[in-house]
């Protein structure tokens, strides 16, 4: 097994709460970094991307899930791409880039909750192999974040985050946008010291 692992920031734009009643509408990746467990290098996270736009699999959304992304669900049932394709595209996306980097993929995600539980969900349902993180392999930046502070989770939104952690791409939600800054703040953050709370 790889002595290294390599992060991949994921961010998902979905039409509800939920995965199964509702769908997984676009996820996009980006490859951020490597660590030996001693030292951290950051990648371009713009320079090896996934993005993925899929068919709804189900009639049922919520329309104010649906408007945050201003995806268009009747353009993607009929051009979106089939989870079973996409999921299995993605594998081999993060098969291949973490086989360059010898190392071991870990998928990163602010919060990790919500983007885990679809992008696990489509992997164990449509791709071939399942998921290509195993069942555990991933990281939430806002528990990094309150471990980092020791404050409260609560209490650990990007709002509450020093400036020199945010990254200075814009929130577009566009998964693969997202994921972008997403891997900015998780480099700063994996930089920063951290501080304690007084």
């Amino acid at each position: 097994m790889p002595k290294r692992e390599l992060y991949i920031s994921v961010d998902v734009e979905a039409d509800g709460p939920i995965p199964g009643p509702y769908s997984m509408l676009s996820f996009g990746m980006a490859a951020c970094g490597t660590s030996d467990g001693r030292d951290f290098t950051p990648l371009d996270p713009a320079e090896s991307t996934f993005y993925a736009e899929l068919k709804p699999i189900s009639d049922e959304y919520v329309p104010e899930a649906l408007a945050v992304s201003g995806l268009d669900r009747d353009l993607l049932a009929a051009e979106g791409r089939e989870p079973a394709e996409a999921m299995n595209a993605a594998t081999a996306w993060v098969t291949e880039v973490t086989a360059a980097a010898n190392a071991s993929p870990v998928l990163v995600a602010y919060p990790l909750g919500f983007d885990w539980m679809f992008l696990y969900w489509y992997w164990t349902r449509f791709a071939d192999t399942g998921s290509p993180f195993g069942h555990s392999r991933h990281l939430d930046l806002k528990s990094l974040y309150a471990a980092k502070t020791n404050a409260m989770v609560t209490r650990s939104t990007k709002r509450q985050m020093p400036p020199e952690l945010l990254s200075d791409q814009p929130h577009t939600h566009n998964a693969l946008d997202d994921a972008i800054e997403q891997a900015e703040l998780f480099q700063n953050l994996t930089h920063w010291p951290g501080r304690g709370n007084p």
